[in-house]
């Protein structure tokens, strides 16, 4: 196993956190000097904060970790490609390079929609790694995804049970 798998591999137990709280399975890591100094996964709907994804968890505990809002110096591994408001924190915050599992076609800034990472005219850029552990990683968003549409087939199946005074039959 790569070193960045091993990290990868710690990110998808961050993400699986997240999962375990009904949350979108996405989770990271931040490490500098071959250390993790900083752990995060999606609490959206948990901390009902539009600001709580992986990344951003993440960044904040490594900024206290190292005293600093840069962290130069660091590697992020996130199982999915950021979104814009992430691939700006990752610019902002001066990171080295991030490590992605897979791609996000619909929300992905990190390349797939648009590279914020890497654009003329920002004063720093973000070195990009893609697809590791991509089959894993995609593998835990679709189960996730197919685990939900069926839950809310079945409760959509359940209040259909119900007669037009709202008692079950």
């Amino acid at each position: 196993m790569t070193e960045q798998e091993r990290f990868m591999k710690e990110a998808i137990r961050q993400a699986k956190k997240a999962e375990a709280l009904y949350e979108v399975p996405i989770g990271c890591v931040i490490v500098k000097e071959g250390k993790i100094i900083a752990r995060g996964y999606n609490r959206r709907n948990t901390d009902k904060n539009t600001l709580s994804h992986a990344e951003l968890n993440a960044i904040r505990k490594a900024s206290r970790v190292t005293g600093d809002w840069r962290l130069e110096g660091c590697t992020m591994y996130v199982t999915l490609e950021p979104c814009q408001m992430c691939a700006g924190a990752l610019v902002q915050s001066r990171l080295d390079e991030v490590v992605i599992g897979c791609m996000n076609p619909k929300a992905g800034c990190a390349g797939s929609i648009i590279n914020l990472l890497d654009m003329d005219g920002f004063n720093h850029k973000v070195k990009i790694t893609r697809g590791v552990l991509e089959n894993e990683c995609s593998e835990m968003l679709s189960s996730f995804f197919k685990k939900l549409r069926e839950r809310k087939k079945a409760e959509k199946n359940a209040g259909a049970a119900e007669t037009v005074d709202g008692s079950p039959c």
